[in-house]
Formats: C-alpha cells, structure tokens, sequence
C-alpha cells in the first residue's frame, strides 16, 4: 500500500527523521489561515511521480498566490488522480540534493540501501550515480556508512547520512515496509540535512500487524459491508464518515481527531465499485451507519459534480423523508453559526425492534458543480450542509456535544 507524501513524513517524524514545518490543505480557504509563514511550496497528495514536471508543485510567496496556485493543482489530475489534500511546506534552500532509499529485493530476498549523490526530478542522473548496499546479513551501522562512502560522501557528511539511513531502516524494518525513500535529502552547506520528500509503501500482507497504520488500509475490519471500511471504535464512537474518495477519508478523519472526535468509522464509496452506482452505495452506506450503537453524528464529505449533489440529494430526501417523527421539544438543535439549513421534525434512529431512539443529524459537505439543484431539493430537509469543510467538521462536532 503507497502512502502519500505527508503520511510518509508523518512516519518519519516518529524516528527522527528531519521534515520541514508542513500544513495540509483540504480547502483553499485554509490558505488564509496557513500557520507556516510564506514563502510556502504546494505540494499535490497524490500517488504518482513526477508532480513537479506537470505541475503539481509549486512555489508560492504570499496567501493571492497561494490560493490561485492551490486552486490549479487541486483542479489538475496527475496519472489520472487528483489531489483530494495539498501539502503546504516551508520553503527549503538546499545547495545540494541526495537520493536515498531501501527496498525489499524479492529475488535477492533481502533489504537493499539504495543512495545517489546526484537527488532530485533528473532522474536519469539519478541513476547514472546510484550505489548500492545488499544487506546479506543484519543490518548494522558499518551498512549505512559503508553506503555514505561510496557515494562519495566525505567529512561530517558521512554520520549525518548515515544517520538518516539508520533511521530509515528502523522504520522499514519496524514498520513491515517494501520502499523507503527520501527523494531529495536536501543538504545545506553547514552540513543540515532534510526529507524534502518521502515515498514509503507497506506490505499489503503485513498491515494486520501495525494497528497504528489501520486507518491507512482499506481493509474491512469487524463491519459486514461490501463497502471499504475504515475501522474506528466500533463500539463507543460517536461520529460516523462517508466519502467518496481513500484520500478524501484520510483527510477528513485527521481533522476530527485533531478535534478530539471519536470516529466509529468511516465508509468509502467508489467507482464501479461491484456494479453499485454512487446512489446504491450511499444508500447502504447509511443504512450500515445507522447499526452504529453509540452513533451521534453522521458526516457525509462528497467530491464530485453537479449531478453527485443531485444524487446525493435525492438519496438523502429518500432515506429521511419517511423518518419523520417529532422530538420531545418539537425543535432540531442547531449548532452555533451553523450556515445549514433545517426543519421542525427530525428522522430517528430505531433498532431491530422498531423502537424509537435518538436522532442522529446528518452534515454533508458538497464542494465542485452547480450546487443549487441540490439546496432546492435539501431545503425542506433536517441536514446540515456546507462547502467548507472546516464549517462541516466544527458543526459535527457540535452536535456531538449537544447529543451528548
């Protein structure tokens, strides 16, 4: 399984690994809000190579330019895939750029350390100076310096590199990883060295064993849904999330924890995804959410066009309109500030017996297409609804709150 760039620097942060000052952007308007002080370099999330050729790297000095930049690479597809995050970095002034890296050598059948003195997006280059170490026997520092030497590396340059290759063979080694790659380390003339970027993919086989990586697998764990399910607290979480996208799920589920939101879980819908089309699997979706014992809140993040937010529109009227039932104070309760819209009756929640329990608010965040075919047929509707996404996560966790 292929991380993203910022999910790999989050792993190397864990074993020392220098990394820049970095914020990930979900909205354009979190541009305005950045916490890293320009100049700032954009940086399309997506799995492919080659971004800064096309286009998906970007150099920005101030917040106009920043948003005129996030706004084309958000609407910019590399290898087919667009960036549902973009990370924001503190702009890096390195005189020189290293390659580094260790694969799992499947017909070898043991760790390589791979390094080039020559990083960077010339890749021909690159590998013109490529040197490499096979690790026939355990691993030890010899290996890292033994490396650092032949790529020609002298002086202090020898233990800051080998260093970071320690580093990085603790994480492969810690972590189950196939690929761990820093491309470019970037190197200032004083000797200080940075990940300016990272590839890490893990063992598909090992993932089970790494309940600190679960919410970057697809797997299905303990929730009977053809859907991809990404498990949360199953059994105390409040907050249940529906996306339509990997990256869209990762992105929005950091967000609510770093607000301190229990998520339950999380469903993907996808394309082609066993021939159920985007209306089939919300609607099974919703109904699977809905088995969730302690479930406050479910929060829909949907990418798409005009007609996704009419789809998902009509599914939402669907799955509410025959739910209709009064509540003790004959009112919905509405976050503070809450650009949503309401009504005076609220869909509940019932169990297998058809008794009556709590209500659980729906909030959808819609972003991309003409948006008003789906505000006229939501605005007699009990949701809450927004474009951003920040707005949509703050009035979730509300709710949260006020069910409380």
């Amino acid at each position: 399984m292929d991380l993203l760039e910022y999910q790999a620097k989050e792993l190397f942060q864990k074993v020392g690994i220098p990394t820049l000052p970095s914020q990930t952007i979900h909205d354009i308007g979190e541009l305005k809000r950045l916490h890293i002080p320009y100049p700032v370099v954009l940086k399309s999330q997506v799995r492919a190579g080659g971004r800064g050729k096309v286009g998906g790297i970007r150099f920005v000095e101030n917040t106009i330019d920043g948003i005129a930049a996030a706004s084309a690479i958000f609407n910019l597809p590399i290898s087919n895939e667009y960036p549902e995050v973009i990370l924001a970095e503190a702009h890096y002034d390195s005189q020189s750029e290293f390659f580094l890296a260790i694969v799992l050598d499947y017909q070898l059948q043991c760790p390589v350390l791979l390094g080039s003195s020559k990083g960077g997006m010339d890749v021909d280059t690159l590998l013109q100076n490529m040197e490499k170490v096979v690790l026939t026997d355990d691993f030890s520092a010899f290996h890292a310096r033994h490396l650092a030497v032949k790529m020609g590396l002298t002086g202090e340059l020898i233990a800051v590199v080998s260093d970071i290759v320690e580093k990085m063979y603790h994480l492969f080694l810690s972590a189950d990883l196939d690929i761990i790659e820093i491309n470019p380390l970037g190197v200032k003339n004083n000797g200080e060295v940075m990940a300016l970027d990272g590839k890490i993919a893990i063992n598909d086989s090992a993932i089970a064993r790494h309940p600190d990586l679960s919410l970057w697998t697809h797997h299905e764990l303990n929730f009977a849904s053809p859907l991809r399910w990404l498990k949360g607290d199953i059994k105390s979480g409040e907050i249940g999330l529906i996306c339509n996208g990997y990256g869209l799920v990762l992105s929005s589920w950091d967000l609510i924890r770093e607000q301190q939101g229990k998520l339950a879980g999380a469903l993907i819908l996808e394309d082609n995804h066993l021939n159920l089309s985007l209306g089939n699997q919300l609607e099974l979706a919703l109904k699977k959410m809905r088995e969730l014992s302690k479930l406050k809140v479910i929060f829909i993040n949907i990418l798409g066009t005009t007609e996704t937010s009419e789809v998902v529109a009509d599914v939402i009227s669907q799955y509410l309109q025959p739910a209709f039932l009064p509540r003790s104070d004959d009112r919905m309760t509405r976050p503070t500030g809450a650009n949503s819209l309401g009504r005076e009756r609220s869909p509940m929640k019932e169990n297998s017996n058809n008794s009556k329990l709590e209500y659980v608010p729906i909030v959808i965040r819609l972003v991309k297409g003409n948006l008003e075919p789906f505000q006229a047929k939501v605005s007699a509707l009990p949701i809450y609804w927004n474009t951003s996404l920040e707005q949509c996560i703050a009035d979730t966790l509300s709710l949260v709150d006020s069910n409380a």
